[in-house]
């Protein structure tokens, strides 16, 4: 390898194909990386734990991103799947300041002793770091070249070293460039883990680069029933190497700096006499099989991306990028899938079902309950912020406005009129929210409002959003860590809706929906939720039924895909019951009520109405303090959520109950087999 100012040595490419890949298994979707994972702890508990931290590195803020389509599963780029952790440009993102222990780090390694963030190079020269992050460098170079050291057991032969006066005169302008990516995993065989990631934005591939990809609500969906399928388990399988095993029609290429490659790779590669020649194929040789899972009696679902099913083994799962969730009822047909896979990848069980998507699973299946939850996910994104929360309790994510009780009328707060962030502090409040989202989407639904009045503000904010932003941070280390428990049902769904009237700022309404599996009866019960949406509708509402009729509107629609979903999976759906806590607007759908109306509000009506008739949907009234989409719909005091919480999170104490219970019973298995072997030894010992 050359740095920019030589003439030659360039990394010589070949990126994972879509033309095997796509072939055999229809476009398999690929996944956004996930953030860390993270505990809730209490105040005191979180201080202590960020105190000895220090300061956080001043090393310029993350590009978060997000995923917007216009279709309900989005088409994921793969150049942009291979540059998704590379996304910043550092050399303009060191030139920002801003408060130096307000960070986000992209793909960074937490230094306990310093506090500090470090990255790729760093590692690379760190006193105590630098002989395992040079040792794990080495070996990704190894998986992608043609081994190192001896101790890569299948190299490849993803990329080839060549010289600069190798690339093709037309290809020269879409060299693109590298950037290496460190995490630290240990749950993983290899905990020290770094990655080469390319520029997508100088890649020009010429085929198709968009794979649909499934999504939180399908795996959620897909957890609900193992618990409430008799006989039903969970396992997940990961495939190692995934992409890199994945050839291309045609070769890319990217440069790197010489002082980013491990002295083992030069010497073995001998990369300063620049000795290694690219193959005479011109096509890399390990690739993935081209024989498809249909031949082995397996699709994907025409309708639902990422989901498979099999013509007829009791065997379901999501896919993610590498992901396997797969839902069967019997081992021996999770076996036949594992056996295929293995024909093809090296890959990694998982027969607990313990992790998936970033999110630890814990399985009662005597109960049939499964918990989900993200340990340590808040005190690490509260270190990497540089946060460190104040001595008092905060039992709220946002600053609610009291109403005046005996007023006649209740006055809209002042504009803010706080000074707008600069461009730096417009990125952190971008930064803030994207690190959360995930958290919010996958457990903990009591932060969505504060995450959507945050992101409404994101273009222009100002200092009150940011200490808005500081009352997230406070509430999230002052709560115990959030658990969401799914219970066994009969796999209806039911979905509860409702709107605030002119609670958000510009006189807009938010719209709430509660998403859940119960049981088919008049008043569903609740369960752990598999949606919840916080959105502040786009138009202003001229009535309270109107801005009602806007949310009920959004969470039918929503609820029709659902219904897909479920329908998929074997779970066939009566009317869906929507409840409603405005009489108003339930008259109109159900024909008791015909308001005079804008043609908007016509529009959604008559939608209502139609999905009505056709028996897809069932709206029906309850009282305000009956609809659990009332607490995602306003920002509310502090005693409130403390009382509403427990009706969305389950206890932490439930879970360790849970967990000792499981310790007695493994006791117990153990002193059983343990006698067992005693007792077979005794039977038949020699008498010699």
């Amino acid at each position: 390898m050359a740095r920019r100012d030589s003439a030659s040595n360039i990394l010589y490419a070949a990126l994972p194909s879509l033309s095997h890949f796509l072939e055999d298994y229809h476009r398999a979707p690929i996944k956004q990386d996930l953030p860390p994972v993270g505990t809730h702890r209490g105040a005191a508990g979180a201080r202590r734990e960020l105190r000895h931290l220090g300061p956080v590195a001043d090393l310029g803020p993350r590009r978060t991103r997000s995923q917007s389509s216009d279709r309900h599963v989005a088409a994921t780029a793969l150049a942009a799947a291979l540059a998704s952790e590379h996304e910043v440009d550092t050399r303009a993102e060191a030139r920002k300041q801003y408060l130096a222990k307000l960070r986000i780090v992209a793909n960074a390694v937490l230094d306990a002793e310093s506090g500090k963030m470090l990255e790729y190079r760093q590692l690379l020269r760190h006193p105590t770091m630098k002989a395992d992050w040079n040792h794990s460098s080495a070996n990704e170079f190894g998986r992608l070249f043609q081994g190192i050291g001896g101790r890569i057991d299948k190299p490849t032969n993803t990329c080839f070293f060549i010289h600069k006066h190798e690339v093709p005169q037309d290809r020269f302008k879409e060299v693109t460039y590298g950037k290496f990516v460190c995490t630290v995993r240990p749950q993983k065989a290899e905990p020290f883990r770094t990655r080469l990631t390319l520029g997508g934005n100088r890649i020009k591939y010429p085929g198709d680069v968009g794979t649909p990809t499934a999504d939180m609500l399908l795996f959620k969906i897909l957890l609900n029933s193992v618990v409430s399928t008799p006989g039903a388990k969970f396992m997940t399988i990961d495939i190692s190497n995934f992409y890199l095993n994945t050839p291309m029609k045609r070769f890319e290429y990217v440069k790197l700096a010489l002082s980013d490659i491990p002295e083992e790779v030069i010497t073995e590669y001998n990369l300063h006499e620049k000795a290694v020649r690219p193959s005479t194929s011109r096509h890399p040789r390990a690739g993935a099989s081209r024989e498809a899972p249909e031949a082995h009696g397996y699709y994907q679902s025409p309708l639902v991306h990422g989901l498979w099913l099999h013509k007829w083994r009791p065997i379901q799962f999501s896919l993610v990028v590498d992901d396997f969730g797969v839902k069967y009822v019997g081992e021996e047909h999770a076996r036949h899938l594992v056996d295929i896979l293995k024909s093809h990848y090296k890959i990694t069980e998982d027969w607990e079902g313990g992790k998936y998507i970033g999110i630890d699973l814990e399985w009662d299946y005597i109960k049939r309950q499964v918990h989900l939850h993200m340990p340590d996910y808040i005190r690490k994104a509260l270190a990497e912020l540089g946060y460190t929360p104040p001595g008092r309790r905060q039992d709220s994510p946002h600053p609610h406005t009291p109403p005046k009780y005996g007023a006649k009328q209740q006055f809209a707060s002042d504009p803010d009129a706080s000074p707008v962030l600069d461009k730096a502090g417009i990125k952190f409040i971008q930064q803030v929210i994207g690190k959360f989202l995930y958290l919010a989407r996958g457990v903990d639904c009591t932060i969505l409002p504060a995450l959507s009045s945050l992101s409404s503000q994101q273009a222009q904010p100002t200092e009150t959003t940011l200490e808005r932003s500081h009352q997230l941070f406070h509430y999230l280390a002052s709560q115990e860590e959030a658990i969401l428990t799914y219970s066994a049902s009969d796999m209806i769904l039911a979905v509860h809706s409702d709107a605030g009237y002119l609670n958000e700022p510009n006189a807009r309404s938010r719209a709430g929906g509660h998403f859940f599996l119960s049981t088919d009866v008049l008043h569903p019960p609740n369960n752990g939720a598999i949606l919840s949406i916080a959105k502040i509708i786009k138009n202003v509402m001229s009535s309270a039924a109107e801005a009602e009729l806007g949310a009920l509107y959004i969470m039918a629609r929503e609820a029709i895909w659902i219904r897909v979903i479920l329908e998929e999976l074997g779970h066939k759906q009566p009317p869906t019951p929507i409840q409603t806590d405005n009489s108003t607007a339930a008259g109109i759908i159900n024909n008791t009520v015909q308001p005079k109306q804008t043609k908007a509000m016509d529009m959604r009506f008559h939608w209502l109405r139609d999905r009505k008739l056709r028996d897809q949907l069932r709206f029906y009234w309850r009282p305000g303090t009956l609809n659990l989409a009332d607490y995602i719909t306003k920002h509310h005091a502090p005693l409130h959520h403390r009382n509403v919480r427990p009706e969305f999170l389950t206890p932490q104490q439930r879970l360790l109950d849970l967990r000792k219970a499981q310790r007695a019973k493994r006791a117990v298995q153990t002193a059983l087999t343990i006698t067992a072997i005693n007792a077979y030894h005794a039977k038949h010992a020699s008498p010699f």
